[in-house]
């Protein structure tokens, strides 16, 4: 028989270290690492109970995340740790749990499959929380976002709409909805089909803008925005508007069978929105205008 072990204990108004980028008046990062204060959510015994004995056990909540993605989640500069908003808020969610959320990179087209599966325990990587997804797992939703078009800097092709794809070769990373965004405007394409290529990462599908072999990529807002601004890639790249088509929220993807684990994850959340900390997160990263004032599960279908 196992022993169930004690939940991580942390001194009150202990300061957790986490690897973060600062990003200069939410503009251009600048590397350092910092301390985050977990002051402002505390322990819950009753939420710590309603994780899986297993998780209860070992002290560890796996979490499968797309690391190609900041501001969201990517590798720092060591190339190994992930850091951004998902993994600052991981760090507080397992405060209030008791547990360590362990981040790992994981092909995004492979998630929803994996934490049906038991592996990971849930999935934090920018998922937009949609109907069809929802069959296979549950979502905690946490944040708002919409879809953007990044253009080379200058932008040669001409492309201020979605419109203005049509006939025009357009990167996108697989399995996102962005594909699904493409396909429907392809309706109002004619004779003239956009050229959507897939990549298996967001990184893979911006080289191929960045080298002049697709006329656009969809992004997210926050990746997409953090793109223009960085004083490392706004070079190389602008917005083609300041349009968010089709925005929604994203989630955090639960086995539909461990349901006291999305109480758990959820409960978690709702303690960092009263405490603020989850607004501290926000402001940190400068993606204030995607934060929600509540918690819902499957967008309260």
């Amino acid at each position: 028989m196992n022993t169930p072990r004690s939940p991580m204990n942390f001194a009150p108004g202990l300061v957790v270290a986490v690897a973060v980028v600062l990003l200069a008046a939410c503009g251009g990062p600048t590397t350092a690492a910092v301390s985050a204060p977990t002051h402002g959510a505390s322990f819950n015994q009753a939420l710590h109970d309603r994780l899986p004995q297993s998780v209860r056990d070992g002290g560890v909540l796996r979490v499968g995340t797309d690391a190609s993605y900041a501001p969201m989640s990517s590798f720092g500069p060591d190339g190994r740790t992930i850091i951004g908003v998902e993994p600052d808020l991981g760090v507080l969610i397992g405060r209030v749990l008791g547990v360590r959320l362990q981040f790992v990179n994981t092909d995004f087209a492979k998630l929803l499959g994996d934490v049906a599966g038991g592996n990971p325990d849930i999935a934090m990587s920018a998922m937009t929380d949609t109907p069809e997804r929802a069959k296979t797992v549950d979502f905690v939703d946490y944040f708002s976002a919409g879809t953007s078009i990044v253009v080379q800097r200058g932008n040669p092709a001409g492309v201020t709409d979605l419109k203005d794809l049509c006939g025009k070769i357009v990167a996108v990373e697989s399995a996102t909805t962005q594909v699904g965004l493409l396909a429907r405007t392809q309706k109002n394409c004619g004779d003239r089909p956009i050229i959507v290529k897939s990549y298996p990462t967001n990184s893979d599908a911006l080289l191929q803008l960045r080298t002049g072999r697709v006329a656009g990529a969809l992004n997210d807002f926050p990746p997409a925005s953090l793109l223009v601004n960085d004083p490392r890639t706004k070079s190389n790249y602008q917005l083609a508007s300041t349009t968010q088509y089709e925005p929604g929220l994203y989630g955090i993807a639960v086995a539909k069978r461990q349901p006291g684990l999305r109480e758990a994850v959820q409960g978690a959340f709702e303690e960092l929105l009263r405490s603020g900390v989850y607004k501290d997160v926000m402001a940190r990263w400068c993606v204030r205008d995607g934060a929600v004032h509540r918690i819902s599960v499957n967008s309260d279908r």
